[in-house]
């Protein structure tokens, strides 16, 4: 393993391996089919990347996440290693110049979908290159019973036929064991070596707290440990308005979502990994390629889709090694709501079908039209159209991406198109009075000659580079020749790009994957069932009930989750706190929020017998919430 170590040093400036890595490399080279199961953060993309840089050829990387891709590429080309991704918003004529390059142009690392892979020119072009690995990441996309179910992926196998001796390395962070055996089975692996680390991390405390006031409880949470945080709420406005509630609180938080522009996603998050601020709130779409080792605390608000995400998002806590808190906060009234939503969220057959219609209707796609056509889309302008309710909108869409009807690109798009609006001579007049302006002005006029005739799309970093000024500094002299209406200016958000992969068939279309939406609908009903019971279970370890999902079964109590803390404490009696709770108010008057913070016992224990002491009269409460002693 010398050589993988080199190439460890050499390009990540690391001298070791992580656990597994060494084991899981060894197996690649060595030309075997393999599966690493390793949870988030374990470092999945070294046990391809090494293997791959050790060989002659270049490596398939099947990937579901364009995001991701996009991230790996990019970490790799700036490691100077050459690596292209074939995404969605690729057109023909390009990819085939980006496949000409794999096959001339000495690279090692080829990214596409699994999507991708079912077009038949691509293929063949695909069997022309000398592939010396297959990776298949997120691979738990295989099975009917993995959480992102993918049917494309089901077509992965094909590539035994034609790369007979190429192995194939599975990689997922999360898997049951039903999906561990449906990745074998359904990617053909052929007697695989297998590499699962332990889901346990000793570490880690998980915490399920009931609490009507979830943002006063995670003021105590931040105030007790003020280090990096995490708050993981499910939608954009929640993203807003917590990170809002805190930084009035005193906190410094930040946000990040899947709906901010690129450069507002950097900045934050930026601003979090060099903590500038203590807090990150954010939707699951936070957390692909972040690595910093020393976040303190994971607070769920809101119920997770599934333990699956809740066990990747909460592991991003504590992976120094140092103690950690994964923190799940709920209110009595959560469990029906999520229940509620659920249902009232979830598709059904007749939904996804006036989806579809209505959507190749929005985009004027004629019937047995529409393959490969690209669209900008905005989610809200089209519920609002058509009157659709947003979420369940949102989950018929993904259904659609996942069943590979389309491809539903969720990166942030800022259009901007800009015209002139005065004669070239008036512009000259205009620069001559505003020479500080000059030099952006004349750039904009040499980029874009077609400006005065009619609206140009327009790129504002392309202009301040090569006027070397700022970009803000072209956002000031494009706003001001706007309000001058020297020039029109426009800017126009999009949240996705939809990309059809076939042509409109309305009926045929949707009755072909329709089979999938009922079986994909229980499972999610059965995940969020155990999230539920994951929740409300005071019975047991909560490590040993994560571990327990995931197929490995532990005889020993983590002895730091809630229920374990809970346990080791001795209860006091009711009697007993009552005396405490009179000695207390002997001093000064308080609340039963400050009672519960001094005396650490638990909202359900002080109200009780604050009852007591108020039916015996010997407290009363006061118009400022307070209780006194009579």
């Amino acid at each position: 393993m010398e050589e993988a170590l080199a190439i460890l040093s050499k390009y990540w400036k690391h001298d070791r391996f992580r656990s597994l890595q060494k084991e899981i490399i060894e197996s690649v080279v060595d030309g075997k089919d393999t599966l690493a199961i390793l949870p988030t953060g374990g470092g999945k993309s070294i046990c391809f990347q090494i293997p791959a840089l050790m060989k002659e050829g270049i490596c398939l990387v099947v990937s579901p996440l364009v995001a991701l891709m996009k991230d790996q590429v990019s970490n790799l080309q700036q490691r100077n290693i050459k690596a292209i991704a074939l995404t969605g918003a690729i057109g023909t004529e390009e990819m085939i110049d980006l496949l000409d390059n794999c096959q001339y142009g000495n690279y090692k690392f080829l990214y596409l979908s699994p999507e991708r892979l079912q077009s038949e020119w691509i293929l063949d072009r695909i069997k022309s290159l000398p592939i010396n690995l297959i990776a298949i990441d997120e691979a738990h996309c295989v099975s009917q019973w993995g959480h992102d179910f993918r049917p494309a992926y089901l077509k992965i196998k094909q590539l035994k036929t034609h790369f007979p001796n190429t192995p194939f390395l599975a990689l997922t962070a999360t898997a049951t064991p039903k999906v561990k055996d449906d990745i074998i089975k359904d990617l053909d692996l052929n007697a695989p070596t297998i590499y699962q680390k332990s889901f346990a991390r000793e570490n880690l405390a998980y915490m399920t707290f009931e609490t009507e006031d979830k943002l006063y409880r995670v003021q105590q949470i931040l105030k007790k440990n003020p280090a990096p945080s995490i708050i993981y709420v499910r939608n954009r406005k929640s993203c807003l308005d917590i990170a809002a509630q805190l930084n009035a609180l005193g906190f410094n938080a930040t946000y990040y979502h899947g709906g901010l522009p690129h450069k507002e996603k950097e900045k934050n998050m930026q601003r979090w990994m060099q903590e500038q601020v203590q807090v990150m709130v954010a939707t699951n779409a936070f957390g692909m390629g972040i690595d910093k080792a020393n976040v303190k605390t994971v607070i769920h608000i809101q119920f997770p889709e599934n333990l699956e995400n809740y066990y990747q998002e909460a592991g991003r806590a504590g992976r120094d090694g140092n103690k950690a808190f994964a923190i799940l906060l709920y209110s009595p009234s959560d469990t029906a709501q999520a229940i509620t939503q659920f249902t009232n969220n979830l598709p059904d057959r007749s939904f996804v079908k006036t989806i579809f219609i209505k959507l190749c209707n929005y985009f004027q796609i004629a019937y047995g039209e529409g393959i490969n056509e690209k669209f900008t889309f905005n989610l809200n302008h089209f519920c609002t159209k058509y009157t659709f309710p947003i979420l369940k909108t949102y989950h018929a869409l993904q259904f659609l991406d996942q069943q590979g009807i389309l491809n539903l690109s969720q990166e942030f798009s800022e259009k901007v198109t800009l015209q002139f609006l005065i004669s070239s001579k008036e512009v000259m007049r205009f620069i001559s009075l505003n020479p500080n302006d000059e030099e952006i002005i004349l750039t904009i006029l040499r980029n874009y000659p077609g400006i005065y005739e009619l609206p140009t799309a327009f790129n504002h970093s392309l202009i301040a580079k090569k006027a070397n000024v700022k970009e803000e500094t072209v956002h000031a002299v494009l706003k001001k020749m706007a309000e001058k209406e020297i020039i029109s200016y426009q800017a126009k958000n999009n949240d996705a790009t939809i990309i059809f992969n076939e042509v409109r068939e309305d009926d045929r279309t949707i009755n072909r994957v329709i089979k999938h939406l009922e079986q994909q609908n229980q499972l999610k009903e059965k995940q969020l069932q155990c999230v539920i019971e994951y929740i409300n279970n005071k019975e047991q370890c909560k490590s040993q009930l994560l571990l327990a999902y995931f197929g490995e079964k532990s005889s020993q109590k983590c002895g730091v989750c809630s229920y374990c803390i809970v346990r080791s404490q001795k209860k006091a009696t009711p009697e007993h706190l009552a005396s405490t709770i009179l000695s207390l108010l002997q001093d000064q008057d308080l609340n039963s929020r400050e009672l519960e913070k001094v005396t650490k016992n638990k909202s359900e224990a002080i109200i009780f017998a604050l009852q007591q002491l108020l039916e015996q009269n010997k407290i009363s409460l006061q118009p400022n919430n307070k209780y006194t002693i009579l």
